[in-house]
């Protein structure tokens, strides 16, 4: 039901303007599944079991196969498995924060991460790494498609590249009905095909498990050592900004109710913070299956998942059915994650060019320009220098997560010192706010030149711990100097109407912006600087002239 707003600190009503050339495309376009803006509750009707469905659907990527395998071929299967425990928790903690904070209030990441310490412009910086992280994991999923495309069918890996990349291009259009749809009649049929080939190898050869529990790795003789512990988490921890994909599909929970408290809570943190224990699970079993190849075939094949199940397949079934369903394993996994890669990707360069621009483009336009970067990727051979490329990126990613986790459960709950409630919309915010970007900035650079062996060898290996402990330490101490004041412009958006309902939620009163004529409900929209009524979010970031954007307040 809607309500008329009541409005505070506004001048004297004049005509409402016309909107701009292109806003009207633009707002019919992100109300299809709520670009960069709060995700209304008259939108989100799934339950959070099929939520929590849909965003574990995601997570279906081959990726965690190949970095297992290269961690367990160059370590040992001890490091690595060490290796791959220490990223998960560290993924876990760090997740738990975001994943609630998306869910509760029904934002993504990038909205989360403005109000949480960076600025209305400060989180651009961590919108472009969101972005890359997504065209990297495209890239790799793309690459391990045509590597399966090549075995199944003799297309030369260039073709298999373009192939990879131009399916996924119809069913990243639709959004979060399409996709949901995808991942949950999927999720059952790729289970089977990779569970069920691990469970017969245990079962029928229990000697795989004593060669997989001895393999001492091509750098190691067997033992533990924390610098091959640390330089594997390290390359795991690159997927730390996979949170971002859940929380893309988590600002579409329900309401969280005493009804649906249980339920509620258990998809969040399933489907949140939880996807890394799948993903832990994969890494481990992409050593295992890598000590397997070795044995059985070689060790050039081993890194490779499609060689992988096609070696797991050979021992189980007849050779005319092997390469098919390692196909089919390979080529449903491409698409389970990569329709959210360019769906994730594409929002983040789209949030990121029209704050800058105060244009909307077009989300379908991020979506081609994502694409092309991973296809550049994937033709330069990313998959031969993988662990490069992802040792490097985590840094980046580990400085951004942990800043934006330490703001909500350090800053926001302890010394409250960031507000409580997330805040996104334009001239609420400063532009940049220190405490988010300068602990982001030392954190990621120092990490970076640890990395590249800057401050000598023996510390390079703790570059990941680094760009985590800088971060946590410095997110806080710049809240108590800067004591907090540059995290909200107003404390006033205008509008009377509480923004949480009496259980704490997003308020579903709804308000009509008076530049596009459109309803929204009411923690997506602030009062009018020249107008006696309301615009929404979207407007307020395609505002060129800063018109409707109030102004600061002391």
């Amino acid at each position: 039901m809607s309500a008329e707003p009541r409005l505070a600190e506004v001048a004297e009503p004049e005509p409402a303007p016309q909107a701009a050339p292109g806003t009207d495309q633009a707002v019919k376009e992100t109300l299809e599944d709520y670009t960069l803006r709060f995700a209304p509750r008259s939108y989100r009707r799934w339950t959070p079991m099929v939520v929590a469905t849909t965003a574990l659907g995601g997570i279906a990527y081959m990726a965690d196969f190949s970095i297992g395998a290269g961690i367990g071929l160059a370590h040992g299967t001890g490091n690595a498995l060490l290796a791959i425990a220490v990223a998960a928790v560290v993924i876990f903690v760090t997740g738990f924060p975001l994943a609630y904070y998306g869910a509760r209030y029904n934002i993504d990441l990038d909205l989360i991460t403005r109000g949480s310490g960076f600025g209305y412009f400060g989180s651009v910086l961590t919108s472009v790494i969101f972005a890359s992280f997504t065209f990297i994991f495209f890239a790799l999923e793309g690459s391990i498609m045509a590597q399966g495309l090549k075995l199944g069918l003799g297309l030369p890996l260039w073709l298999g590249y373009l192939v990879s990349t131009l399916m996924v291009i119809p069913l990243v259009i639709y959004g979060m009905k399409a996709l949901s749809k995808l991942q949950v009649w999927t999720t059952p049929v790729w289970l089977l095909l990779m569970v069920g080939p691990l469970v017969y190898l245990v079962a029928t050869d229990p000697g795989t498990v004593d060669r997989f529990l001895a393999y001492a790795g091509t750098d190691g003789d067997g033992g533990v050592n924390t610098a091959s512990v640390l330089l594997g988490a390290g390359v795991c921890l690159s997927l730390i900004a996979q949170i971002g994909e859940q929380i893309d599909y988590l600002r579409f929970m329900p309401p969280k109710t005493e009804a649906n408290k249980r339920s509620w809570w258990t998809a969040v943190v399933m489907a949140g913070p939880g996807w890394v224990v799948l993903g832990a699970l994969k890494q481990a079993i992409g050593v295992f299956l890598a000590v397997y190849i070795i044995a059985e075939v070689g060790a050039s094949a081993a890194p490779e998942p499609i060689q992988q199940f096609k070696g797991a397949f050979d021992a189980m079934m007849p050779s005319w059915l092997v390469v098919p369903l390692a196909v089919v394993l390979v080529v449903i996994s491409q698409i389970k994650i990569n329709v959210t890669n360019a769906y994730s990707g594409s929002l983040a360069w789209t949030n990121s060019f029209t704050r800058v621009t105060r244009r909307y483009p077009g989300r379908m336009v991020f979506v081609l320009v994502n694409l092309g970067f991973a296809l550049a990727l994937m033709e330069a051979d990313m998959f031969s220098f993988l662990n490069s490329i992802l040792g490097f990126y985590s840094n980046c990613a580990i400085a951004w997560v942990v800043t934006v986790a330490t703001d909500i459960g350090i800053n926001k709950y302890v010394l409250k010192l960031s507000p409580h409630a997330p805040e996104f919309r334009r001239g609420m915010l400063y532009a940049v706010n220190p405490v988010g970007v300068v602990a982001f900035v030392a954190a990621s650079g120092l990490s970076i030149a640890m990395y590249f062996h800057a401050l000598g060898d023996a510390l390079q290996p703790y570059s990941p711990v680094a760009a985590a402990v800088i971060a946590f330490i410095l997110t806080p101490l710049m809240a108590v100097v800067t004591k907090g004041r540059y995290y909200l412009r107003r404390t006033d958006d205008g509008i009377a109407e509480p923004l949480l309902d009496e259980d704490g939620n997003p308020s579903a009163v709804t308000y009509e912006c008076h530049v596009c004529r459109q309803q929204f409900e009411r923690p997506d929209v602030a009062a009018c600087r020249t107008h006696d009524a309301v615009v929404c979010s979207l407007c307020l970031s395609t505002d060129k002239v800063g018109d409707h954007v109030l102004p600061a307040t002391v």
